[in-house]
C-alpha cells in the first residue's frame, strides 16, 4: 500500500501523512538508520520511546551480512529486528559507489569484490529491488550511480541517464 495525503504546503514545503505497509508516517520525517536493519545502541522500544516512524535500513550491507536467507527465515527485516513500523531501504547504490577501487560499473549493474570475503558479486537494478523484496521494505530506492562531486557537467548528465534506465528497469522485477 502506498498513499499520500497532502495536509499543507508552504512554497516548496508540504506536510502530509504517508500510508505504507507497516504503518503511517508524517511527513517530513526523521529517520533513524539502522544499517544492519537495527538502529546501533536504540531497542525497538527505544525508537518508539522517542517516536521514530520510520528506520532507514542499507540493502548492500544487509545483503553481504547476515543475508538474504537469514531473514528470509524471519519472514523479513521486519520480524528479524523486532521493528512493526515502516522500513526503508536504500539501493545500495552509494556502497558501490564507495567501492570504487575494487569495482567495475556497466549498463548492466556493478561488479565488485566483497569486502567481507573477496567472492567476486554483482548488483544490478533488478538484484537490488529482489534484494529488497526479501527485506519486505515499505519502501524501496532505486539502484542507481552515484556521481562523484568532482564530476563534470557531461559526466553527471552520463550518470544521470544510466541512473533514469535503471530506474526503468527497476520496476520490472516489482511488476511480476
Amino acid at each position: 500500500m502506498l498513499k499520500f495525503t497532502l495536509h499543507k504546503k508552504d512554497g516548496h514545503a508540504r506536510r502530509g501523512t504517508l500510508e505504507l505497509n507497516h504503518g503511517s508516517i508524517e511527513t517530513p520525517v526523521f529517520m533513524p538508520v539502522g544499517t544492519y536493519g537495527s538502529v546501533k545502541a536504540m531497542t525497538p522500544q527505544n525508537l518508539h520511546d522517542i517516536k521514530a516512524q520510520i528506520i532507514l535500513g542499507n540493502t548492500y550491507h544487509l545483503w553481504l551480512r547476515p543475508g538474504l536467507e537469514v531473514i528470509e527465515q524471519f519472514g523479513g527485516l521486519h520480524d528479524f529486528i523486532g521493528w512493526n513500523k515502516p522500513i526503508l531501504t536504500d539501493s545500495g547504490g552509494f556502497q558501490v559507489f564507495s567501492l570504487s577501487d575494487m569495482r567495475k560499473l556497466t549498463e548492466e549493474g556493478c561488479t565488485f569484490k566483497s569486502p567481507i570475503n573477496g567472492d567476486k558479486l554483482f548488483l544490478s537494478p533488478e538484484i537490488s529491488m529482489k534484494i529488497q523484496t526479501v527485506l519486505n521494505s515499505d519502501i524501496a530506492m532505486q539502484l542507481d550511480e552515484c556521481t562523484p562531486g568532482e564530476a563534470t557537467h557531461e559526466q553527471a548528465k552520463k550518470s544521470l541517464q544510466m541512473s533514469l534506465r535503471w530506474a526503468e528497469r527497476s520496476k520490472k522485477p516489482l511488476k511480476t
